[in-house]
């Protein structure tokens, strides 16, 4: 499958990596495709990966992952165009926080949520809230005592979320399916969980699993 990554931070660039791993080839959507930083990791990675702009990454995934800072989420998805990710899924691994106080705070819940939002400015895509309650050296074959952890997932359309949870399975997940897009409200603060932990800890080694008898 050809994946567009929108964001080349950490998580970004991780999930790339890790869908060339998987045998998919990816191009990651950048502000500066030329810069550095985005040209050792495609070097790194190999002949799967290649880099563009947020346009070009959306026109030519036939799946969109959203990876970037809540701030520049807005602008990222306007600088890709909807009109390329219409009929497309789009997973959005984006979490709401405001940076502005220490620890971070949600930028939104109870009635809405990042999941909601970007599905409000893709009205066209199938979104699929995931990757978003998990450290990002853990989002690609996750291992750790326990066995497989679990990535809770959300959004409208039952064919984009067995695809997802296709490619979670790949990944080294179990994969749970809460509901519609608006589930991103719950899912957002388990996210808040993981990041109050790590700050208690200094550490990132932990992750969420449902525990079924």
């Amino acid at each position: 499958m050809k994946i567009g990554i929108l964001g080349s931070g950490d998580v970004g660039r991780v999930l790339g990596a890790g869908f060339v791993k998987k045998g998919h080839t990816v191009k990651l959507g950048t502000r500066d495709p030329g810069g550095e930083k985005v040209k050792s990791w495609a070097a790194s990675v190999g002949a799967g990966a290649s880099l563009g702009t947020f346009s070009e990454a959306a026109a030519f995934g036939d799946l969109v992952v959203v990876a970037t800072l809540w701030s520049g989420t807005e602008s990222a998805l306007a600088l890709a165009h909807p009109k390329n990710l219409e009929g497309k899924i789009v997973i959005d691994a984006t979490n709401p926080l405001d940076f502005s106080v220490q620890p971070p705070r949600l930028a939104l819940g109870h009635t809405t949520s990042a999941g909601e939002k970007i599905q409000a400015l893709l009205p066209g895509a199938k979104v699929v809230k995931a990757f978003n309650a998990v450290g990002n050296p853990h989002m690609v074959d996750p291992s750790f005592p326990g066995g497989r952890p679990t990535m809770f997932i959300g959004g409208n359309d039952a064919g984009a979320k067995k695809t997802v949870m296709g490619l979670l399975t790949d990944f080294g997940w179990e994969s749970v399916d809460l509901g519609g897009i608006e589930t991103s409200r719950y899912l957002e603060p388990l996210a808040m969980i993981w990041i109050l932990q790590y700050l208690r800890t200094s550490s990132g080694a932990h992750a969420f699993k449902l525990l079924k008898k």
